[in-house]
């Protein structure tokens, strides 16, 4: 059961005394807490976390572990891509549209070399390695990957593509290494972690400024002053199904929820009570992993009249977003014998048959429909070319090796995997914003309970993880100097 908002909120006049005082408070030891208390600290503030499991890493640790950075990181040079941050820069504001905030990406750009020296210090490595297969993370312990979609259509007239996720140094998904790491590094400097304690309330002063917090570990409630100031680092919504009703609502469509305890919105109703606005509520990653592994790109989507709606090469969440926001959900990869295989969540054919036709009626497209889309891809498939969507010209297959497949890729078929982007609004170093776009004293977020740069659109894997790390950094370091 849901607490009201003057539950969250309660009055510093009601506390005549603090249980306990630090100088900053940080709610959550996920990512972006982790980072933001690894600055504070840094920077000379006694700091102590609430955390409300046993152990912290939040949904960062269960993640495919790819921090997006760019700009010419050791990786990159080490595996021969050129980059800069104004490449960086371009590809990230027209992979974000509409709607992404310009300030946070360009200091996200310009500073992405030092963030990931900064991750090294920490004690995460990297391999100075480059992995072909675009999309997923390396199952291999190699670094770089092509995450979004870069060397794709439309981004690679935008921008000169540039891989830019960098898995650390770990076989398979490094979500649990990069946390293992970043804890560790947490657990060396001197501040104090409270473990399997939630925030429940903040403590506002008669200024609206906000001076504490209460925690809650099993029934004992403890009031704690934050000096310096308090910040959310709690994750997104996507597990409060009364919130994804709310301001997400076609989220509830998606089937797989990337998530941990933690993403329950609760650090976002804290920050709304005490007064702090929130944006882009609506917005979230829909990953459709159906053409895993990327050359099953060689096939094309259609929607439910049969048309092809997107170049398949592409990243497999821009597909996503494409196939639920664009679509209604409705999405089927259509293969050729030649090019058919398993894709990674072993996905079999909805339909099989010996012709084009045929495979039309046993689907139910409109008549006429799928066989004129298929003849004039091929028609331009045989000399290399798409000039519909610009797929890449090695990605261009002509389909004309029966049986024919079709896959069942849409919303309630397939996987489509989801996790909020909205959340508190916060200047680049974190202070939360009211209403009226003033900061309010004392309070700050980070990772998913603050809204991510991106506007409607994820630019690609690893984003989550690249803003929570800096983001949270900057954050900590304000609340730190305030």
């Amino acid at each position: 059961m849901s607490t009201s908002s003057t539950d969250r909120l309660r009055s510093a006049a009601e506390i005549a005394n603090y249980d306990a005082e630090t100088d900053v408070l940080i709610a959550g030891l996920g990512c972006a807490g982790a980072s933001a208390a690894l600055e504070a600290s840094d920077a000379g503030a006694a700091v102590m976390v609430a955390e409300c499991t046993s152990g912290g890493g939040g949904t960062s640790a269960n993640s495919g572990g790819l921090i997006y950075m760019g700009g010419g990181t050791p990786v990159q040079r080490a595996c021969g891509f050129e980059d800069s941050a104004e490449e960086m820069f371009k590809f990230l504001m027209a992979a974000s549209q509409p709607g992404p905030c310009e300030e946070k990406i360009a200091l996200f750009c310009e500073h992405s070399v030092a963030h990931f020296h900064w991750l090294e210090e920490q004690g995460v490595a990297f391999k100075r390695t480059f992995w072909e297969e675009p999309g997923m993370e390396p199952p291999t312990d190699d670094c770089l990957v092509y995450s979004g979609g870069e060397n794709c259509h439309p981004y690679d007239e935008i921008a000169h593509p540039a891989p830019r996720a960098h898995k650390p140094q770990a076989r398979r998904a490094a979500g649990g290494f990069f946390m293992t790491k970043m804890l560790e590094a947490v657990r060396r400097r001197p501040l104090s972690i409270l473990e399997d304690t939630r925030v429940t309330a903040l403590v506002a002063a008669p200024d609206g400024s906000i001076e504490g917090a209460v925690v809650r570990c099993g029934s004992t409630e403890t009031s704690i002053r934050a000096r310096k100031g308090v910040v959310l680092a709690t994750g997104g919504f996507i597990l409060d199904d009364d919130m994804v009703r709310r301001y997400a609502p076609t989220l509830t469509r998606c089937n797989t929820k990337n998530a941990t305890v933690g993403d329950d919105g609760s650090g976002i109703r804290l920050g709304m009570a005490a007064g702090g606005r929130v944006v882009r509520m609506e917005t979230g990653e829909v990953a459709l992993p159906t053409t895993i592994p990327n050359r099953l790109g060689r096939g094309i989507f259609v929607n439910r009249q049969g048309q092809r709606f997107i170049n398949e090469d592409t990243y497999y969440g821009h597909i996503g977003l494409a196939a639920l926001l664009h679509q209604d959900g409705c999405a089927w990869l259509l293969l050729d014998n030649e090019i058919f295989e398993r894709n990674f969540v072993g996905m079999e054919p909805a339909f099989v048959e010996e012709s084009i036709a045929e495979l039309e009626a046993a689907a139910g497209f409109p008549a006429g429909a799928l066989q004129a889309t298929v003849e004039v891809y091929n028609r331009h498939a045989r000399d290399g070319r798409d000039p519909l969507f610009h797929k890449r010209r090695e990605m261009v297959h002509e389909l004309a090796h029966p049986p024919f497949a079709l896959l069942d890729s849409r919303v309630g078929s397939a996987i489509y995997a989801t996790f909020t982007l909205g959340g508190l609004d916060t200047t680049p170093d974190g202070r939360v914003l009211d209403n009226d776009g003033a900061p309010i004293p004392g309070l700050f977020a980070a990772g998913r309970a603050a809204a991510l740069f991106c506007g409607h659109g994820y630019p690609g894997s690893g984003i989550s993880l690249a803003d929570g790390s800096y983001f949270g950094r900057a954050a900590g370091r304000r609340v730190a100097a305030d």
